[in-house]
This record gives C-alpha cells, sequence and structure tokens, in this order.
C-alpha cells in the first residue's frame, strides 16, 4: 500500500466519522483529495462518487423510519434527482476556472454551517413548534406545502449535485420545518432526498468525468468503515469537540484557498 493510499484510507474513515457524528463527511473527504494533489474539478467528482456508499448506508440503516413515508419520499426523491442532475450538468460544463473559484467559499460555507449545526437545528425545530397546525389543517395544505418543499429540495438538489458539503444539514434544518414528526423520521427523509441528488451526480460522473478511480477505492472503503464505527465511538467520545475542530479546519482550508 502506498502512501498516498493509505492517506485515502485513513481520510475515508476520518469521513466517515465524521458523518456519523457531525453530518459533513466531504469536509474531511474533499480537502484530503486536495492534499493526494487532485485538482479541485476531479477531487470533487471522485468525492461525490466515494461518499455515495456512506449514502446507501444511512438509507438502508432507516428502513423503520422510512415506513409510511412513501409517497412523501417519491415527490422529494423527484426534486432532488432533477436538481442533482443539473448541478452535476453545471459542474460538467463550466470552466474549471469557475469551480476552482468559489471552492473556497463552498467549503467556509460548509464549515460555518457546521460550526452552527446545534444552533440551525434548535431554530428550526422551534420554528415548526410555532408552526404547529391542528390536524384537518394540516390534511388541507399538505398539497401545496409538498409542493413548495419539493422546490426548495430541488434547490437544494442543484448544490449537491453540485458540491454538497453542507447540503445535510442545509436539508435538515429546512424539512423540519415542513411537520411537526420525530427528528429521527425527518432525518431519514433527509437522508433520501440528498442520497438521490448524490448519485444522481454520481452517476453521471462515473459516465461523463475524471473520476480518480484509485482515489474513489481507498476513499470509499475508508469511509464505509468510517461510517460503521461512528455510532459505536459516538457513544464513549465527546461530539462537540471534534465538530469544531473539522469546523476550525475548514475555515482555515478556505483562507487558504482563497489566497493561494
Amino acid at each position: 500500500m502506498n502512501a498516498e493510499v493509505a492517506w485515502l484510507l485513513l481520510a475515508g474513515i476520518g469521513a466517515g466519522l465524521t458523518g456519523s457524528v457531525a453530518g459533513l463527511a466531504s469536509l474531511v473527504s474533499y480537502p484530503s483529495l486536495l492534499a493526494a494533489g487532485l485538482p479541485p474539478v476531479v477531487a470533487n467528482v471522485t468525492n461525490t462518487v466515494a461518499m455515495f456508499g456512506v449514502t446507501g448506508g444511512t438509507v438502508a440503516g432507516s428502513r423503520r423510519e422510512l415506513r409510511g413515508q412513501g409517497s412523501r419520499i417519491a415527490w422529494l426523491a423527484l426534486a432532488s434527482f432533477l436538481g442533482g442532475a443539473l448541478g452535476a450538468a453545471l459542474l460538467l460544463t463550466t470552466p474549471a476556472e469557475a469551480f476552482e473559484a468559489v471552492v473556497p467559499w463552498l467549503v467556509g460555507a460548509g464549515a460555518i454551517l457546521l460550526l452552527l449545526r446545534d444552533r440551525i437545528r434548535v431554530w428550526a425545530a422551534a420554528f415548526a413548534a410555532r408552526r404547529a397546525r391542528p390536524p384537518e389543517r394540516e390534511k388541507r395544505g399538505a398539497v401545496t406545502r409538498g409542493f413548495g418543499w419539493g422546490v426548495i429540495v430541488f434547490v437544494l438538489g442543484i448544490y449537491g449535485g453540485y458540491f454538497g458539503a453542507g447540503v445535510g444539514i442545509i436539508a435538515l434544518a429546512v424539512l423540519v420545518l415542513e411537520r411537526t414528526e420525530a427528528l429521527a423520521i425527518t432525518n431519514a427523509v433527509k437522508n433520501v432526498a440528498t442520497g438521490v441528488a448524490n448519485g444522481t451526480a454520481a452517476i453521471a460522473y462515473v459516465f461523463f468525468a475524471p473520476v480518480d478511480w484509485p482515489a474513489a477505492v481507498a476513499l470509499g472503503v475508508g469511509a464505509v468503515l468510517g461510517g460503521y464505527l461512528g455510532p459505536a465511538i459516538v457513544r464513549v467520545a465527546p461530539e462537540r469537540p471534534l465538530r469544531w475542530l473539522v469546523g476550525l479546519a475548514g475555515l482555515g482550508l478556505a483562507l487558504h484557498l482563497a489566497t493561494s
């Protein structure tokens, strides 16, 4: 095993752990690909393909929460699919220089979302509680709200297909406003919606983008292992210090990319 493969395997484990405890795996995996010497666009498409394994695992582990959510998921998945396809198309058709110019801002925004995650969740839950409606009004407004949330998920899908770091936190904060329900159910629905956008982009990149397959495999294997170990580690390790460490490192990377 050469040094680059070992580095990406460890980075994948770190991304899987971060995804489990903080929700921003790409903030670890994408910079690691840059550090391994991959150009920004190649690193982004390789990261999208590698991280799809984590998405599949989280969705498979949420089958209990997803029962009875079929029609809701179908609508949101369609919106996410269309958004993810558009985001991937934007990445593949715009100049690499344009992507490189916005990367520092995307990484910085993802880092800030990671640092503010708990505040976003508290605010979103409080807002949703204030907007709680009686059952009859809830039913009457379901179709209109469903279309509105579909549009929002479509926009999130564009971002997810184009870059994706932090999209899970944004999507959770948005979807928790949709209705009053257990957070575990909202999180499971969010995983499907964002996973469809990621998977759509990943499929497009497999056929039309310069994926670095050795890097994708090493990173993906590590991510699966990290995602598997994450829940056990969270039980005994404090989550907040790790989340803040990754978030501050992300801000430092964004600053470095913006000034280099």
